[in-house]
């Protein structure tokens, strides 16, 4: 009888349940956080955000205790600050996969299944990993050639497990689509899908292998930068042999100093070698956190772990190009329209709360003299202003901020002077001259397409102009004036009117109630209350709008 047939069941089913306690537990926490009333009236953005913070420490626990799966959920998850809050979003970026490593025996068993006759070109192998993570863990080895190497090695038993996991987030994807208040607007099957082919994508060790070598070929003429070869010979669908390139963790100041290491050129190494991968080859390193950089004894940068890259078309780079044009002019209409171009805000949306938040943006980050941290405080404000408002941001134009913010701390770290927009400013120029090519012909293209439509639009002024005026003879030309802030502040003043007089109501159906209880008349205190439940479900309600018609208020710096 096979024991581990029998148990199978039992076992999804326990997981399944888990799962589900989990997601319901988050659900009533965000819903309950919500509410002012939460806070025993004693709200504020300052105990909003502590709470925030609480929470989002609470399910980076919980998605450690469920696996590997939820490890990489948590991580694709930080990428997308128009789902989750800004606190959530942060403190899942610094989700790191650091779990216990698994047996050497287990380890050895993976290689002899994988490599087969193969594992006789390796001679010695160190017991004890380099490192371990959710996926695999790292052991270094020598091969018969003498040649050094590390050994990534998958955990045994993970693709069921990840195929289990990924059914159950399907089924929590369409849960939540259908939910009247949280699929408005948001596309978690979609979402879903996408995690699931990130999430079974990493799972090959082959594709990381291809991401090594092209990543290694952009930098193949570059002495500062050093990415590890492939052996080709020894890779499969779970193991991954990289030559051992060892080095000092970047942010180690003290020892960078002691070896000789000059850590103001390391620091504008990185940033260098990071802004030619997203403006010269638009195939860049999706996690850069000091875990997975290193400088060698010569003082040049060396990259680890490639199972997250992402890729910037060709049609993304040069609309990247036309926002960076407007961000540098400082003309938030022309960047909001270069936005709702690419798709980056939703058809229909009303555009202007957002053009008045990204005028803060450009107003608050990009205003020289650009302060030292001014990639950090830039994605903070992105990721404040897409949640609950109409954008949709790529999840690689979030993995470029967030890696960007994550290199501009390092640079600190390493100098306190150091300033990425400093730079950042030779790569930036071609971008912004051009689209995205330093030819001088595209220059002048982009003049003379300039010059066209413009010379359209002048040649069609009378007519719409004639058309307007007949219009507004025959009484069909309609006026509309939006008033922005006075228009929220009416509607705000409406709906807390009606706040007040369904809690009067409320409280003096209560109050009857209590009345005909007092004097033994149950059954007719029955009437009040019932008349109190839809009252009281509208006041709820009113109380969501009040709270959407905060949040733009709540934006740093609107008010200022």
């Amino acid at each position: 009888m096979n024991w581990n047939s029998l148990i199978e069941p039992f076992r999804r089913f326990f997981r399944a349940t888990r799962i589900w306690g989990l997601v319901l537990t988050l659900l009533a926490l965000i819903w309950f956080d919500s509410k002012k009333w939460s806070f025993l009236g004693r709200w504020s953005s300052e105990r909003r955000k502590a709470r925030q913070q609480i929470r989002a420490r609470w399910l980076t626990f919980e998605l450690i205790q469920l696996g590997s799966a939820f490890i990489k959920l948590g991580q694709l998850l930080s990428a997308r600050p128009d789902v989750l809050p800004a606190e959530w979003v942060i403190e899942l970026a610094e989700l790191q996969d650091k779990v216990p490593p698994f047996s050497f025996s287990k380890a050895q068993s993976v290689l002899e299944e994988e490599l087969k006759d193969k594992c006789s070109e390796i001679i010695e192998i160190d017991e004890v990993p380099l490192g371990a993570a959710s996926l695999a863990q790292v052991h270094r080895a020598t091969l018969r050639n003498g040649r050094k190497v590390v050994l990534k090695i998958q955990r045994p038993g993970l693709q069921k497990l990840f195929l289990l996991d990924l059914q159950v987030m399907q089924k929590v994807a369409l849960l939540l689509q259908y939910h009247p208040k949280w699929g408005k607007g948001r596309d978690w099957i979609g979402i879903a899908k996408e995690c699931r082919r990130v999430l079974i994508r990493e799972l090959d060790f082959q594709i990381e292998a291809q991401y090594a070598a092209r990543f290694r070929q952009q930098f193949f003429d570059d002495s500062q930068v050093k990415v590890p070869g492939v052996i080709w010979e020894l890779s499969t669908e779970r193991v991954l042999c990289l030559d051992y390139l060892p080095g000092i963790k970047i942010n180690d100041r003290k020892e960078l100093i002691k070896a000789g290491i000059n850590p103001t050129q390391v620091a504008e190494i990185g940033a260098a070698s990071y802004l030619k991968q997203l403006v010269n080859f638009g195939f860049f390193h999706a996690d850069p956190h000091p875990g997975n950089l290193a400088v060698a004894a010569d003082g040049s940068l060396i990259y680890y772990d490639f199972g997250m890259m992402g890729l910037i078309s060709n049609g993304l780079r040069k609309r990247i190009g036309s926002m960076i044009r407007s961000a540098a002019a400082r003309d938030a209409q022309k960047l909001v329209s270069e936005l709702q171009e690419a798709g980056l805000i939703i058809k229909g949306a009303n555009l202007g709360p957002v053009r008045r938040l990204v005028r803060i943006m450009l107003q608050e980050a990009l205003t020289p003299p650009f302060r030292p941290n001014v990639i950090e405080r830039l994605s903070g404000d992105v990721y404040e202003l897409v949640y609950g408002q109409p954008f949709r941001l790529p999840v690689e134009l979030i993995f470029v901020i967030r890696a960007l913010s994550t290199l501009e701390g390092v640079g600190r770290s390493l100098d306190p002077s150091f300033n990425l927009m400093v730079i950042a400013r030779p790569y930036l120029i071609p971008l912004m001259t051009s689209t995205g090519s330093s030819g001088p012909n595209d220059l002048f293209n982009e003049i003379g397409r300039q010059v066209s439509e413009l010379g359209n639009k002048a040649v069609t002024l009378p007519k719409r102009l004639d058309e307007n005026l007949e219009k507004l003879e025959q009484g069909d030309l309609q006026l509309q004036v939006r008033m922005g802030e006075s228009d929220r502040q009416f509607r705000r003043m409406v709906n807390s009117q009606q706040v007040t007089s369904q809690s009067i109501l409320i409280g003096s159906l209560l109050i009857s109630a209590a009345i005909l209880s007092g004097n033994n008349q149950q059954n007719l205190a029955i009437f009040p209350l019932a008349a109190a439940v839809p009252v009281s479900i509208n006041w709820f309600k009113m109380q969501l709008k009040l709270r959407r018609d905060n949040r733009i208020d709540q934006f740093p710096g609107l008010n200022k």
